[in-house]
């Protein structure tokens, strides 16, 4: 991580960025590491930590309250709704959700529009959102959900369109919607390299 006083904290991004985007009078300008690539369209909340080799596609959002590790790819029109923490070589590829109060560890890989959520009940009932967490080497495919409050075990691998409803084990495949649990094959035993 960086501390406030390197030569990124006033990095400017391409054209067309908004890096410190003021939500509050009160809050700080955010921290970026060594070497960021922030690309056009791409808005950075103040508030937020983020380590070195840092990279986004165009029009990526990154809200208050984020701490996210070292080589980092924030995809085009990914979107992190604040309030979550983001490990080290994670890659969220184009167009996925990640809701606030979310927990991601590292070498983590989310396919193209992954969607995790944080709100059990959307607009019935007014309760504490709580966002799903996924632990190291996890990976999980294009178009797949992941709900409220649910836990992605390590290793474990959530197929293309999958609709996680409840937690996942270590290693294991997700599978179909509601997800249902299989041994992870040969093929995707091991962790991400990425």
């Amino acid at each position: 991580m960086t501390d406030s006083n390197n030569e990124y904290d006033n990095y400017t991004g391409e054209k067309g960025t908004t890096i410190g985007y003021e939500y509050t009078a009160d809050s700080r300008s955010p921290m970026l590491g060594a070497d960021p690539t922030v690309r056009a369209g791409t808005i950075i909340y103040n508030d937020v930590v983020i380590g070195d080799g840092f990279s986004t596609g165009h029009h990526a959002l990154v809200r208050e309250l984020t701490e996210i590790g070292d080589d980092v790819l924030v995809g085009t029109k990914a979107v992190i709704d604040g309030r979550s923490t983001i490990g080290s070589h994670v890659s969220l590829q184009t167009g996925v959700y990640i809701p606030s109060h979310t927990e991601i560890g590292d070498y983590v890989f989310l396919g193209p529009h992954a969607v995790l959520t944080n709100d059990p009940y959307p607009i019935r009932k007014d309760v504490e959102l709580a966002g799903p967490t996924l632990e190291d080497h996890v990976s999980v495919g294009a178009n797949a959900t992941i709900l409220p409050d649910v836990t992605v075990g390590r290793g474990s691998f959530v197929a293309a369109g999958a609709v996680v409803t409840e937690d996942v084990p270590e290693e294991t495949l997700a599978v179909g919607a509601p997800a249902q649990h299989r041994p992870l094959p040969d093929t995707l035993q091991g962790e991400n390299d990425i």
